[in-house]
């Protein structure tokens, strides 16, 4: 199933998603619903964040390759994790694919994306082992993961860096039964490609954070994991460019990018 939300003439509503038509739900795909008689061509629709979580979190270092690079470009010498690392972001940093990226204008940068798989919530879970972790999830969507890189190594917390306005696009559709471990991300700037990888390559999988998550905390419907980047994150955003991150299942998340004015 392939599900969206949608805004149409100020109403805001989830649906199903077949081809180039989207058939109304009567109510959220993390409820009880039904498909309604009512169908719109997706053309008339405005995409929305396909969720608004309650609780967003998100995977630490999650991919040797881009642990590699970072320490090439910045002279660094972090290691691979040993472990599962889990962090969180705020809702507020959510925009649809479609809006528009803001880099702050006092950002003195690089700002970069981080094209990420998401596995969003369907049903409350705690201490799931790993072998059932993929139980509580109704699907999968993209996010794009914007970094101010400069206040990444000012902000222990990484409270701007990650979670300014609009830096967390996620969509555009949740997507099930998939397999997390089985997927192609990639993301284009302007057209370009800029890289591309597979989630096979994660250090810890989805099945391994969910279950850890659940150890100490509950899940509920609509929550998000967001699950790491792979490769290089450059070419770095600029006022002016145009980013997507790329699954061939689940769509194309693509955002512009302007720089605020002072």
């Amino acid at each position: 199933m392939k599900y969206g939300r949608f805004e149409l003439r100020g109403k805001t509503f989830f649906g199903l998603v077949d081809g180039d038509y989207v058939t109304e739900l009567d109510g959220s795909p993390f409820n009880s619903c039904r498909a309604t008689n009512t169908r719109h061509a997706i053309s008339t629709l405005k995409l929305q964040v396909p969720c608004i979580p309650m609780n967003f979190y998100c995977a630490g270092l999650n991919y040797a390759a881009h642990i590699a690079w970072g320490n090439k470009r910045k002279g660094t010498n972090t290691k691979v994790p040993e472990k599962a690392d889990v962090g969180y972001r705020s809702v507020n940093a959510l925009i649809a694919t479609g809006e528009t990226i803001v880099i702050p204008f006092d950002s003195t940068g690089p700002v970069q994306f981080e094209g990420e798989l998401v596995a969003v919530i369907g049903k409350k879970a705690r201490n799931l082992s790993e072998s059932d972790a993929l139980s509580c999830v109704l699907g999968w969507t993209l996010g794009n993961d914007v970094s101010e890189r400069a206040w990444q190594r000012q902000d222990r917390t990484l409270w701007r860096a990650k979670n300014s306005d609009t830096f967390k696009p996620m969509g555009p559709f949740i997507v099930s039964d998939l397999d997390p471990m089985d997927l192609t991300i990639s993301v284009r700037v302007n057209g370009v490609q800029a890289s591309r990888y597979s989630t096979s390559k994660m250090l810890f999988s989805a099945q391994h954070f969910i279950a850890k998550i659940t150890q100490y905390m509950t899940l509920y419907p609509g929550d998000v994991i967001w699950l790491g980047t792979d490769e290089a994150t450059e070419p770095d955003l600029k006022d002016g460019d145009v980013v997507e991150i790329c699954n061939d299942q689940i769509g194309v998340l693509q955002n512009a990018v302007v720089r605020a004015k002072a």
